[in-house]
């Protein structure tokens, strides 16, 4: 936890220091507007910790009004740092180009800084709207291993993030969106609760109303361990889950579903090895590997049918995507991995942080397996 605090302040605080001395510098502000922009930023760097502080002093409406306040702003300083970097680089091309051909061609700092936040304004706008709205992503995957004329409909739901920022009427609209697919099974790759268990009370109570034929599988993502593996797999399992830690079930006639915990969860970092988890399976039924993380194992590869995970939400705010790609380069939605293998990974159902997404609108994501015999 120390790490990452420093981490956090040294990244996160000295982008804020940053841009503030930049714009103080570009728009001459003389006192108080300096020390009233620095007292806000400070402010806004403490957001996130003065919001776990007031969860754990049981002050739910003031955590919520100062979460709100400090996610958007996260959201907004983000957008505002990746549009000046744009800004900035057009403005030395321009510069550049203006050397060559012999004519003066710029952009003035406060036009930079002006369109920046404009810019960033609008994105979060569309963004806060964006991440309150659901999109139904549908795959159909056909499979010798589907008895002929049967189809199998899976719903996964991935990065949830119960808790204080995601709450019950989304959760409500999130089941009703289920409900309406009519699934035979329905899954969470993990992080269905925030890193605190704080705002979850009677939310599983509400996830226990959906009740699909073929029942309900979760595994836990790296956020249930910070909120606690025990609190969260409580929550999980009064929910309705059947909780999967390193260990597999079958599921109607033809289906086996594994799980595994996330490496946040062990020791080390490292968590089972998933080929050893698979190996032995009947190869006749059809394997589901429920994994947090969109990493895949190349023993496990041929070994299981169709991995679902989640974690990345795409980034959830464009261009962050392009950081998260670098970490995780597995392809967003479906694809191959060899050996028969599918790996399909959730842009995630609800938002981490701010309550923002950009260019990674939120997903329920509804698989129909079906019989490839004749």
């Amino acid at each position: 936890m120390l790490l990452f605090l420093v981490f956090y302040f040294c990244i996160y605080g000295g982008a804020h220091l940053y841009l503030l001395s930049r714009t103080v510098h570009t728009f001459h502000l003389s006192p108080p507007f300096p020390a009233l922009a620095a007292l806000f930023a400070l402010v806004m760097v403490l957001a996130p910790i003065l919001v776990r502080t007031l969860e754990r002093f049981g002050c739910e409406t003031a955590a919520k009004v100062t979460g709100y306040l400090g996610y958007l702003w996260m959201g907004f300083f983000f957008l505002f740092l990746s549009a000046s970097m744009v800004m900035d680089l057009l403005r030395g091309v321009l510069a550049l180009a203006g050397r060559l051909w012999g004519q003066p061609v710029g952009i003035s700092g406060p036009v930079v800084i002006a369109v920046s936040a404009g810019v960033a304004l609008a994105s979060t706008v569309y963004g806060y709207f964006e991440a309150r709205s659901l999109k139904i992503e549908r795959v159909t995957l056909a499979s010798g291993k589907i008895p002929a004329g049967e189809k199998i409909r899976i719903v996964q739901v991935s990065d949830v993030h119960l808790g204080l920022m995601v709450g019950r009427e989304r959760l409500e609209r999130i089941l009703a969106e289920i409900e309406r697919l009519q699934p035979d099974l329905v899954v969470s790759t993990g992080d269905l609760v925030d890193g605190q268990k704080d705002g979850l009370r009677f939310l599983d109570h509400e996830l226990a109303r959906l009740q699909p034929p073929l029942g309900k599988y979760a595994v836990l993502g790296n956020h249930e361990a910070f909120a606690g593996a025990a609190p969260s797999s409580s929550f999980t399992e009064h929910g309705g889950f059947r909780l999967l830690r390193e260990e597999s079930v079958e599921a109607g006639d033809c289906l086996t579903i594994a799980g595994v915990d996330d490496p946040a969860l062990s020791r080390g970092g490292k968590g089972a090895t998933d080929h050893l988890l698979l190996r032995g399976h009947a190869p006749q039924r059809y394997t589901i590997l429920l994994k947090h993380r969109p990493a895949v194992e190349r023993e496990a590869v041929g070994l299981f049918d169709l991995q679902l995970s989640g974690h990345v939400h795409k980034g959830q705010i464009f261009p962050f995507n392009l950081l998260t790609h670098l970490a995780y380069p597995a392809k967003m939605g479906l694809s191959e991995v060899g050996g028969g293998s599918f790996l399909y990974v959730s842009r995630g159902t609800g938002t981490w942080g701010p309550p923002v997404r950009v260019l990674a609108p939120p997903e329920i994501t509804v698989i129909d397996l079906v019989s490839s015999s004749l």
